[in-house]
């Protein structure tokens, strides 16, 4: 394992496929309603992407689509991931916290079946697009 990349202090970093169009849109809504400022977002297919899941020894053949990666050695892949996310999200989103308690296969049943169908259903660009001023400030990999 290589040396552990710094990472912003007290910040979760949030893993998303780059070229996905939901994946984008998802991160957009969770900057939207991050009031607290903890998350930042790096794209899978970037450098720092490719590094923080070798270090945590993450296969992005079978998980290429959110990871988030909590301040110290936590991660999370799929649903919950999806649903830590919500958990610190503005309105009622952390709400969704409560199916935290289902077992992880059945959400990832419902979680991969729409990662399997992402592109299709939502399409995908040829790269990341770029983040607007406003948001440069919370990506890791521009």
């Amino acid at each position: 394992m290589t040396k552990e990349t710094q990472l912003p202090e007290g910040k979760h970093i949030v893993l998303f496929d780059g070229v996905c169009n939901f994946c984008n849109d998802s991160v957009r809504f969770i900057m939207k309603r991050d009031k607290k400022d903890l998350y930042r977002f790096a794209s899978l297919e970037s450098d720092l992407g490719m590094q923080l899941t070798k270090e945590r020894g993450i296969d992005t053949d079978k998980v290429d689509s959110i990871i988030l990666i909590q301040p110290g050695e936590a991660y999370h892949i799929k649903s919950d991931a999806a649903l830590e996310i919500a958990k610190n999200l503005s309105g009622l989103y952390p709400i969704l916290g409560v199916f935290l308690y289902l077992p992880s296969a059945f959400r990832n049943f419902f979680y991969d079946f729409i990662a399997r169908n992402r592109y299709k259903w939502f399409g995908k660009k040829d790269g990341c697009p770029m983040p607007t001023k406003e948001e440069r400030d919370k990506f890791l990999d521009t």
